[in-house]
């Protein structure tokens, strides 16, 4: 197909999620509340909040109703951080001012190295306490906690991120639609065509699943009935397309992506 066939058509892909009027789901479990019930109870005794966010959805409301006083954002390797600039100013202007952008499977981050420094620094800044409190080389203790999402998923589209990055488990949301809402957003910032072999993009994501099967040879057996009786046919297995497809995006093989 000729390019300006393909820009023609890619006019006309959507610019909009229609999640049918979908609400936002309920993943709230009791390990969940009372993980949260038990940071906020020993918020008190802590002098440094420091949260861990992947980088992809770097705007999520507070889980503590507290701004954190060091805000990681983690899986850079994933992340399209072209607009690294504009994420600091949002950040800033919702009051988080100290950011720190690391890839923790990388066996040397600098920026990893950049924690301790970046806490002691905080702490100093603290009005109770004295710069002579804060020793060259302090004791310092780590209150380990779950990861927790926060009490209310803000919106569906939120909800919607969260399980492309795999925070939610993919049966609760269901993978087809994860899928295509990967398909939306891929098609306004990523890559899947080189990686799929496909011979343009496409918005429609039977028609993608379809191909990533046949490429990966995943497909099933069904029982088919006819006039003449029932046959076995050989279909392609969607339901495995849809899973390899949201793996790959994962993985990071189909670009770096910033979903906010």
């Amino acid at each position: 197909m000729r390019l300006h066939q393909v820009l023609r058509n890619v006019d006309k892909f959507r610019t909009v999620f229609d999640f049918g009027g979908r609400d936002v789901a309920h993943w709230f479990p009791g390990h969940m509340a009372k993980g949260l019930r038990q940071m906020r109870a020993n918020l008190k005794k802590v002098d440094c909040i420091i949260e861990i966010h992947d980088a992809r959805i770097s705007f999520l409301k507070d889980t503590l109703n507290v701004r954190p006083h060091l805000l990681i954002l983690n899986k850079v390797d994933l992340t399209d951080l072209s607009n690294k600039q504009r994420i600091l100013k949002t950040l800033e202007k919702n009051g988080v001012k100290n950011v720190l952008f690391t890839d923790c499977l990388k066996q040397r981050d600098d920026n990893i190295k950049k924690l301790v420094p970046m806490v002691m620094e905080i702490i100093e800044r603290q009005p109770r306490y004295n710069r002579e409190e804060v020793c060259e080389r302090p004791r310092m203790y780590l209150l380990d906690t779950p990861g927790v999402l926060p009490p209310r998923i803000e919106n569906v589209e939120t909800g919607m991120k969260l399980a492309l990055c795999g925070t939610i488990l993919d049966h609760l949301v269901g993978e087809d639609i994860i899928a295509d809402y990967l398909l939306y957003s891929l098609n306004r910032l990523g890559n899947y065509v080189e990686k799929y072999d496909l011979q343009e993009p496409s918005d429609d994501i039977q028609h993608v699943l379809k191909r990533i099967a046949v490429k990966l040879g995943k497909t099933q057996r069904v029982k088919a009935i006819t006039g003449v009786g029932n046959i076995t046919i050989t279909i392609p297995n969607y339901t495995a397309a849809a899973y390899d497809f949201i793996r790959a995006f994962r993985k990071g093989e189909l670009g770096q992506v910033m979903l906010d």
